[in-house]
């Protein structure tokens, strides 16, 4: 294969050194078309100015605006763009080798929607919607403890009608029953207290401990259902949140795994992830990866706490990893970011040196924004600040350009920059307010 990388002059030099450190198993080339900033590459320009010999791949910029389906119908040859920065260019051939056949996994995803009985069924099919479109396999109707609702049967009924997997949580037997003639897939749960309607159910249900009790009251019960005739059911031993027995508890799911090395299985995550001051996304991994190691293959969750929101998708990530990990026989690293969410994969900063060799080069008025890790840089032809601190930054520039209008559409950009990262990352927004970064507000150790 021989691949063309389309770049402008000024990251002509950053482009080849790349490309010689890499060392593909593959021929290349470069086209250093004449314009300074490979951002600006449009398609007219393109197709105007480059005359590709002959190749298999042509990859232009990834943050230029040209289309390469437009390209690639004009050439014919295939055109894709590269990463939106051109050092990550190693990484984006090395992961598209790696990740064929990935995505499949065993885990099925069952996400509670809490206290729907008090919700209107508008409000319950549109979050069944959501954690369908994030991952789920079975939709959770989490009912309210000590508050008999006579909207089960209904509620499941429509769900099943819109063709949901479906799901009950309560111990109230009135609901069992109700849930159980509509036709819901699976209860949650059975122990000693209620474990003589199994006979009578046509759901598959989750047999637990009697609460407070451990592994010993798990097996009696696994007995009970064996002796009633019940054999389909799943089991879960019961995750206990950090500091109320977590520790034992994975002592127990290994036990229980290597007693009942056939059973079907769940954890509810939720114990861990909406009860600990800390981002789901890694828990939530963790979690899918002790699964995946004891052949667990159903997983509870809740979107209830705010820090806790996006936890259908990260198992929905979690299990295709873990199980492609497993599958290849290798660690799961390398394969995919999509749960690398606040810190990148890799890092790799242009050293001041290298920033101040290209200041050197530029010879418009626009201004370029960079870091090196610890400082923030910006700089045209004829300014070059250096700092930490926005709103320094902010200051000189424009003192430079004036306080109007300048001034108010840098500081209109920041704002929106800043909100939409809030936006994204599901963190509050306040206007001329920093972001709340946690630990990383404290700056580096030493600085």
């Amino acid at each position: 294969m021989k691949v063309l990388f389309v770049t402008g002059k000024l990251a002509d030099r950053a482009l080849r050194e790349t490309l010689e450190a890499m060392r593909p198993d593959f021929e290349y080339d470069v086209a250093t078309l004449r314009i300074s900033v490979a951002a600006l590459i449009t398609t007219p320009f393109i197709l105007r100015v480059l005359k590709p010999d002959a190749c298999d791949l042509i990859m232009i910029p990834g943050l230029c605006p040209a289309e390469p389906d437009v390209l690639n119908e004009a050439l014919g040859i295939h055109v894709e763009k590269g990463p939106r920065d051109l050092r990550d260019i190693p990484y984006h051939f090395g992961v598209e080798r790696k990740r064929e056949g990935y995505g499949q996994y065993t885990i099925q995803i069952l996400a509670e929607i809490n206290d729907a009985p008090l919700l209107s069924y508008d409000e319950i099919l549109h979050k069944a919607k959501y954690y369908q479109t994030c991952g789920a396999d079975i939709i959770d109707i989490g009912c309210t403890p000590g508050r008999t609702a006579d909207n089960v049967e209904e509620i499941v009924s429509r769900l099943k009608t819109e063709g949901f997997t479906v799901s009950i949580d309560t111990f109230n037997e009135k609901e069992i029953h109700q849930a159980d003639k509509a036709g819901v897939d699976f209860l949650l749960s059975l122990n000693g207290q209620n474990i003589h309607l199994a006979p009578e159910l046509n759901c598959t249900p989750v047999v637990i401990p009697d609460f407070g009790a451990g592994l010993e009251s798990l097996e009696q019960n696994i007995a009970t259902l064996e002796r009633m005739g019940v054999t389909r059911y799943l089991v879960d031993p019961i995750l206990d949140p950090i500091n109320f027995g977590f520790s034992r508890f994975l002592h127990r799911l290994y036990e229980v795994r290597e007693r009942y090395p056939n059973a079907e299985m769940m954890i509810g995550v939720g114990n861990l992830t909406e009860l600990i001051d800390a981002d789901s996304t890694g828990i939530n991994a963790l979690m899918v990866g002790v699964m995946t190691e004891l052949d667990i293959r159903y997983v509870l969750t809740t979107e209830v706490a705010h820090w806790a929101r996006g936890s259908v998708r990260e198992l929905d990530r979690a299990r295709r990893l873990m199980h492609y990990a497993r599958t290849q026989g290798v660690l799961p690293k390398d394969i995919d970011d999509s749960l690398l969410t606040i810190k990148d994969r890799k890092v790799d900063w242009r050293t001041e040196e290298e920033i101040r060799d290209l200041h050197g080069r530029i010879t418009d008025p626009n201004f370029r924004i960079m870091i090196d890790g610890k400082h923030i840089y910006c700089f045209n032809r004829d300014r070059f600040i250096k700092d930490t601190d926005i709103q320094r930054i902010f200051h000189q520039i424009t003192d430079q350009l004036g306080p109007h209008p300048a001034s108010h559409a840098f500081y209109l950009g920041r704002e929106l920059a800043k909100a939409d990262i809030a936006l994204r990352l599901g963190k509050k927004y306040i206007q001329e307010e920093n972001l709340d970064w946690g630990y990383l507000d404290h700056g580096l150790p030493g600085d």
